[in-house]
């Protein structure tokens, strides 16, 4: 048995800015004798609509004074290389081994008279020895310890680091020096508008409908209700961008028509330069491979999981799965499911390796969000590294504690565009203009940063 998809789930709203016939009941017939009953209060049948909030949840809001920001983030601290050749074959007392470079990396920093492991990336075969040449950038000549020479054959690819070093009685020092890598990123903020416009006269207009919105307003008169609407819309698109904006490419139609060039959101920055799973894991073993890619990565002790309903469940069931006194019950868990309470069959936390905390996105529930797709583009949930990480702050001048996600809006002594509003027209006290009607305006300009990328998990199909 499965859910009718007829009557399905209403998601088109009204985008008119006057009461509709479509909105509520209009049928009075005045020649008819008999009054109707009338709900004057409007029904809130979606219960709380906005979907902002997980930015305030996670992050901060921080002013910043130019159109680009920028900032550090370390690298890793030892040398090693995961795709490298022996041009040896096996048994060689020693060998050269040529290394595949990052892109834009020039060099291996590799230097003569370190030891180095090596692995074998298909097999169990691995050597030990020393750096005795690196006469090109992406090459070192190595040195066995072992009698029995190099244990790989040759052209198998294997990965090398670096455990230390090794210098006879009586020689020079490190020839070389390995100078830190900058690893600079940065992220230009957009600008947000929005607008509402009423006119005089529908201003002048009282409404039977008693109407209300998510943030308390209340009356009869139904500008009052689409105002509100159109503020509590413009608050959840500062939200929503700062998750879904992407930059826009040269020769785009964006940059070429509409003269915009967008800015490194949230999910963008993720699936760029974090970690993706495809899908939402639901047996231990698929969580483990979350878990160890966390090791190779910032090992970040506390993690919240903001998921969807359906990764919601996968891993109640998952944890659940765990009991050996759940199988066909509701033992699961440290909860006292006697008859008398109400059954408690989900998980807010749980440890495995690191700690992680879960919570409901209703962003990714949404019908009309992103719950609404399915397929390619569908999102099951985010993994959030909590605390903060330090980094240079140009404006401050000094290394300063910042959560790994937080917003910088534009801001200085002489204009604040965190969050502006104001009002034009000659309608509703406004004096600016004689349009006889009030122009509500929304402006924001702002930018997310994503700090440490690598701590960060997309789950998505």
């Amino acid at each position: 048995m499965a859910l009718s998809g007829t009557p399905g789930v209403d998601i088109f709203p009204s985008p008119e800015r006057v009461a509709l016939s479509t909105n509520y009941l209009t049928n009075f017939n005045f020649a008819n004798q008999y009054l109707p009953d009338t709900y004057e209060k409007e029904f809130e049948r979606y219960g709380n609509r906005s979907v902002a909030g997980f930015l305030r949840m996670v992050g901060a809001e921080m002013p910043s004074t130019s159109d680009l920001i920028k900032w550090s983030e370390q690298g890793r601290l030892h040398i090693y290389n995961n795709n490298a050749t022996s041009g040896a074959n096996a048994t060689a007392d020693k060998a050269t081994w040529t290394l595949t470079l990052p892109t834009g990396q020039t060099t291996s920093g590799f230097r003569i008279g370190q030891t180095v492991f090596i692995s074998s990336n298909s097999t169990d075969k691995s050597n030990k020895g020393i750096i005795v040449d690196t006469a090109a950038a992406n090459t070192i000549e190595v040195a066995y310890y072992e009698t029995d020479g190099q244990a790989m054959a040759a052209s198998e690819a294997c990965s090398i680091f670096v455990y230390g070093s090794e210098f006879k009685k009586g020689s020079l020092g490190m020839s070389q020096s390995v100078e830190a890598e900058p690893n600079i990123f940065e992220n230009k903020p957009i600008i947000i508008k929005d607008a509402y416009e009423v006119s005089g006269s529908d201003m002048a207009q009282i409404g039977w409908i008693e109407v209300t919105t998510e943030n308390g307003a209340t009356g009869y008169l139904w500008y009052l209700k689409s105002e509100h609407e159109t503020r509590q819309r413009f608050d959840d698109y500062l939200e929503t961008a700062m998750l879904e904006t992407v930059p826009a490419v040269a020769g785009s139609g964006a940059v070429d028509e509409a003269g915009v060039y967008g800015s490194d959101g949230v999910f963008y920055v993720v699936s760029t330069r974090g970690n993706v799973f495809d899908g939402s894991p639901t047996t231990l073993s698929e969580f483990d491979t979350v878990v160890q890619r966390l090791d190779k990565q910032g090992a970040i002790e506390e993690n919240v999981l903001f998921v969807n309903r359906a990764m919601s469940f996968d891993i109640d069931d998952m944890l659940a799965a765990q009991n050996s006194y759940g199988t066909g019950g509701t033992s699961y868990g440290l909860f006292d499911n006697d008859e008398t309470m109400a059954l408690n069959l989900g998980f807010s936390g749980f440890r495995r390796g690191y700690d992680f905390y879960k919570s409901d996105w209703k962003y990714l529930n949404d019908q009309t969000m992103r719950g609404g797709t399915s397929g390619g583009g569908k999102i099951n949930g985010l993994l959030v590294p909590a605390g903060s990480t330090n980094v240079y702050d140009q404006i401050l001048g000094k290394n300063a504690s910042r959560p790994f996600l937080h917003v910088r809006y534009r801001a200085s002594e002489a204009e604040d565009r965190r969050y502006k509003t104001w009002i034009t027209g000659s309608a509703g006290g406004a004096r600016t203009s004689d349009l006889d009607a009030m122009e509500v305006n929304f402006l924001s300009e702002r930018a997310v940063c994503v700090l440490g990328a690598n701590n960060f998990v997309l789950f998505q199909d």
